[in-house]
């Protein structure tokens, strides 16, 4: 990683040289930096910014023009610090917005000289770093970007840039806890249109320590050596023109490549803007990672288009547990005024003792991602003296869709206000779970649509995107919710996290709620399993709050006392040491659904072989991504065992392959059904 970008004598050092606004380029006129119109305290305060025209409100076409108003009105004044470690102790790295503009026309010219067009996609595969902000914003000034999570397996990865047709890759020069740079030279071989890879190199590593590099991989320091004044492509940057490609889901399944165009992009900083009153005097730990929305638009751009100081926290960012254990030391040692992590994030940080550290200059928290449990707002607002704003933001509206501002206190479960410019329905639910368009008055719950300047140009699968909007244009997201008399939304979970039973349709978010209030709950979350007569039954997950205790059976009554429901009450509470998440923070439920299918079936194992007296029993292991397998050991009763077993596992609405405990030939699926 460097300190700077690269002298004139194109040498790999730590300086970073910067033009003055005098000497910046005229080529297209300069706009002033993104600022708060007014503040927002109501939906009337959104409507009344609505009076003026979008394209007068706001004329920026293109993340480039953002980032050169904000160094014409910022220059030296510190755009990003990258903290080297967490000790609040140590000498932070800072680029200014002047030094930061100087990177990205570098960056942009350098890829532009590697054969990048508008139409080509540059990949990235960085941890958090200085480097990935060039990148980002080069990548955007001279292609398409791709930012990539280097949490996914190389398959996945590679399947992804060949769909894009990626062209160059930016990558680590180190392996980090994911293997990034072995992963970047196997993708070689894996993606026939990458061309070149970039190596950035470790902040801390020594010139010429990485040796010789192998053909068709450059240093990216080395390579800096390009004008820093201006696109030399020449380029003007339409507001349609595509800027991104954000991957969405990828865990399970082949992800999906979300299209976002540069005023969609332009669109999120700017709204987030006005909807949470961003100034120049703002400090903020960007903890989030930069391979996803909430952390590249409105965790960084919407920082950068306002001179806001953003800090990177390590390159394990809050993945980093030093991170997490020192931030209230790294809020006082860099007087930040807001905070934003997931829910997830904030839990960690409630079992984080303040120790004296002075946090009096945060004046906002936010959170978004998941809904917020009620009881770690409360927690969190008694230790800290914190109200925790919520917002919704997905991929397919860049990273951001409603808001709830510093200074309006709402429940949890709130996340606020429309975005200006946008429009946002609730709509009944059809027989098929999706969205009917039947509107729903205020305070009824059905799935939430939106159109907005910030929507997704599409999937590059038109298939996805068919799916993705309603007939008659809106984005179905999927989010489950209501609107409230002064104009709010209220989410209370997703469509396809519903738990259905015998045709009832649970809100989890009811137990979730219920469980969550016990004082030793630290997460918790609940799920459907399944079952043979009832198609799911309402099962629940926690882990405990460090050094609390709490039986199972405790939980269970606690939770079943506060379910109004009699269908709604759990079936069983299990204790977990480690709530699974995706690397975004968020409690990843699919994962949760299998180890419930597990625990289903082993259940139902276990009476088989008592019934036969068959010892020990087989274990019932989750098998891909939805199937549950169960492998029976060789024995003279292993026959009758696979049978009797296919015969009572069949019914469950769930895929079971029951199979000698060597061999896949002997598979036999319980039902075609996946689990839900």
């Amino acid at each position: 990683m460097l300190h700077g970008i690269v002298k004139k004598s194109c040498q790999h050092n730590n300086a970073l040289s910067a033009p003055s606004p005098a000497t910046m380029p005229s080529a297209a006129p300069l706009n002033p930096a993104f600022a708060r119109s007014s503040t927002i305290r109501s939906l009337q305060d959104v409507e009344r910014l609505e009076r003026l025209p979008l394209a007068q409100a706001q004329p920026v076409q293109s993340t480039y023009e953002i980032f050169r108003n904000a160094a014409h009105a910022f220059g030296g004044k510190t755009a990003l610090t990258f903290l080297p470690t967490a000790d609040p102790a140590d000498e932070p790295i800072r680029w200014s917005y002047a030094q930061l503009l100087t990177g990205i026309h570098q960056t942009a010219n350098l890829l532009h000289h590697l054969g990048v067009g508008p139409q080509d996609a540059v990949a990235v595969l960085l941890p958090g770093c200085l480097e990935y902000h060039l990148a980002l914003w080069g990548g955007e000034a001279a292609g398409i970007v791709q930012p990539l999570n280097p949490m996914l397996t190389d398959e996945k990865i590679a399947a992804m840039m060949q769909l894009a047709r990626a062209k160059v890759l930016i990558a680590y020069g180190a392996e980090g806890d994911s293997g990034l740079w072995s992963k970047a030279l196997r993708l070689r071989s894996l993606v026939p249109t990458l061309t070149t890879v970039l190596r950035v190199a470790p902040h801390d590593e020594a010139p010429g320590a990485a040796g010789t590099l192998p053909e068709g991989v450059m240093d990216f320091a080395a390579r800096l050596c390009q004008p820093a004044d201006r696109l030399v492509s020449g380029r003007h940057i339409a507001a349609t023109d595509i800027a991104a490609y954000f991957h969405t889901g990828g865990t399970t399944g082949a992800p999906k490549l979300a299209r976002h165009s540069h005023g969609a992009q332009v669109f999120t900083a700017w709204a987030s803007v006005q909807m949470q009153g961003i100034t120049p005097q703002d400090v903020g730990i960007n903890g989030y990672p930069l391979f996803h929305v909430a952390g590249v638009l409105p965790g960084s751009l919407a920082a950068l288009s306002a001179g806001v100081e953003t800090i990177i926290p390590t390159t394990g960012l809050f993945r980093n547990r030093e991170v997490i254990a020192r931030y209230w030391q790294l809020v006082e040692r860099y007087r930040c005024t807001y905070l934003s992590a997931v829910p997830t994030v904030l839990a960690a940080l409630a079992n984080v003792p303040l120790d004296g550290a002075d946090i009096s200059t945060l004046r906002y928290c936010r959170t978004g991602a998941a809904i917020l449990a009620p009881e770690l707002a409360v927690r969190f607002e008694r230790l800290f003296g914190l109200h925790v704003h919520e917002s919704l933001g997905m991929t397919e509206m860049a990273g951001i869709s409603t808001i709830t501002p510093p200074g309006v206190h709402a429940p949890a479960g709130c996340v606020g206000w429309r975005l200006p410019y946008t429009q946002l329905r609730v709509v009944a639910l059809d027989a098929q779970g999706n969205a009917s368009d039947q509107d729903l008055p205020p305070g009824q719950s059905g799935m939430v649509l939106f159109q907005s300047p910030n929507l997704f140009s599409g999937f590059l699968d038109a298939a996805d995107t068919a799916k993705a909007f309603t007939p008659n244009g809106w984005l179905a997201t999927g989010d489950l919710g209501f609107v409230d008399e002064q104009g709010r939304l209220h989410l209370s979970g997703r469509s396809k996290d519903l738990i259905i039973r015998s045709g009832h349709n649970i809100d989890p978010k009811v137990i979730e709620d219920a469980l969550g209030a016990h004082p030793a709950v630290q997460l918790c979350a609940a799920v459907g399993a399944p079952d043979a007569y009832a198609g799911e039954l309402p099962v629940a997950f926690a882990t405990l709050v460090p050094g609390a205790e709490a039986t199972e059976a405790e939980l269970l009554a606690f939770t079943a006392e506060r379910v109004d429901e009699a269908v709604a009450r759990p079936r069983w509470v299990q204790v977990i040491d480690t709530m699974p998440v995706t690397n975004v923070g968020k409690i990843y439920k699919p994962a949760l659904r299998q180890r419930a299918a597990c625990r289903t079936v082993q259940a139902l194992v276990d009476g088989v072989c008592t019934e036969l007296g068959v010892a020990p029993h087989p274990s019932a292991q989750p098998e891909g991504d939805s199937a549950v397998r169960v492998a029976v050991a060789a024995s003279p009763e292993a026959a009758g065992l696979m049978a009797r077993l296919r015969e009572v596992l069949a019914p469950l609405p769930l895929t079971v392959r029951v199979a000698a405990g060597t061999g896949a030939a002997a598979d036999h699926p319980a039902s075609a059904q996946p689990t839900a």
